[in-house]
């Protein structure tokens, strides 16, 4: 029989001396008894609220978490699409050098290669033809002719040609633009007036400067992005007229022109750390950097002009050829499977071809060049004459 029921026939039959005790009793149980069905609506209500609140949360983590699963997979596929288009080593010093310049594309012969050659004086540049059977005069603009490039290094930046220091302004950086130098605002952060080198890297978009005449500046670098330029690591040993080139994808240097040392190191995002010495104490040379990522060093000076052509791979230095002609103070450019060297002493123009996969085949003198240490840029045929 229901609670509430059998209360209110209790009541009714109770006399009012022998079942007041009992009716208060009871009327306390049916006060009590609503009671609890209130509080009962109230958890009922209650646990509908967070139950609809806790779920509702649920599915908004949920939400959350398959648009992070999106996002993710967008960025997996763009690093995927980066690791195949980039070739950059871990220490983001992804380089490509100007004086030894190395390409991806199918080789060019001799005959299709055209190199415009800047001297000190930039009234007296000229094509010359990869094949050696032409010189013609190019009409190169500067603020000033006169020694206007003298001693000075150059690199390749968003590609533009730059040039960096020199004997009259040595903290200048200038801009070939079409056939007109162009000097600009910017200006290197040490006094870089000869011996110095410089590197494009990071696939071009900057240049790195190290280097120079005398001091500690023949240990400090720069990097310059075409406006601006930051100091980056000092080498360990000094790298007067060492030059730079690329091992294994990353800047380095060899040896020192007053200093006469062996050493080789290499710059990495950590700094600069020692590679095997060279045999010679060498200075003067020319470094040039290979697809397979070893690294060449042409001619050079050990107390006199040489004629070695070595090669640093897999952490061994090795004398693979040599040069017709004794050279130091030169430069040098890689195009297509050839490297054509511009040499100081004898003012020959050397070209060493290579085959398919990088390997020494021989040395041919293809003309004489009228300056020492000339910048040199690859061009077309028609370049500014």
């Amino acid at each position: 029989m229901n609670f509430v029921i059998f209360g209110i026939i209790l009541i009714e039959f109770c006399s009012a001396r022998r079942c007041e005790r009992e009716k208060r009793r009871i009327k306390e149980l049916l006060r009590k008894n609503g009671e609890l069905r209130i509080e009962r609506d109230q958890l009922k209500h209650e646990k509908g609220r967070f139950w609809n609140e806790y779920f509702g949360e649920i599915d908004e983590l949920i939400a959350q978490k398959n648009e992070l699963e999106k996002d993710i997979e967008k960025l997996n596929t763009k690093l995927e699409d980066a690791i195949k288009t980039t070739s950059t080593s871990a220490s983001s010093f992804s380089t490509t050098d100007s004086t030894s310049l190395t390409t991806t594309s199918p080789p060019i012969t001799p005959s299709d290669v055209f190199i415009l050659v800047i001297p000190y004086s930039a009234d007296a540049s000229y094509l010359q033809s990869g094949d050696g059977s032409s010189q013609i005069s190019a009409t190169i603009n500067a603020p000033s002719n006169n020694e206007y490039a003298d001693y000075a290094a150059h690199a390749i930046v968003n590609g533009k040609l730059h040039i960096f220091g020199e004997q009259a302004d040595n903290k200048k950086i200038a801009r070939l633009d079409d056939c007109t130098f162009n000097v600009l605002t910017v200006r290197l952060n040490e006094e870089r007036r000869s011996g110095h080198a410089a590197l494009s890297i990071e696939n071009g978009k900057k240049a790195l400067i190290c280097f120079g005449y005398s001091g500690d500046i023949r240990k400090t670098c720069e990097i310059f992005d075409g406006s601006t330029t930051v100091s980056t690591f000092s080498a360990d040993w000094t790298h007067y007229r060492g030059g730079l080139g690329l091992y294994k994808n990353q800047p380095a240097s060899v040896g020192c022109h007053d200093e006469h040392h062996q050493k080789a190191e290499t710059l990495s995002a950590s700094g600069w750390t020692a590679l095997p010495d060279h045999p010679r104490r060498i200075s003067d040379h020319s470094l040039v950097g290979l697809e397979n990522q070893s690294m060449l060093l042409i001619g050079g000076a050990d107390y006199a002009a040489q004629t070695g052509i070595w090669q640093l791979k897999d952490g061994n230095w090795n004398q693979i050829g040599e040069l017709l002609k004794a050279e130091f103070h030169g430069s040098a450019i890689y195009i297509g499977r050839s490297i054509y060297y511009f040499g100081s002493v004898s003012k020959a123009i050397q070209r060493l071809d290579f085959n398919e996969t990088e390997e020494f085949q021989n040395v041919e003198e293809i003309g004489n060049t009228r300056v020492y240490l000339p910048v040199l840029f690859q061009t077309v045929s028609n370049y500014c004459i």
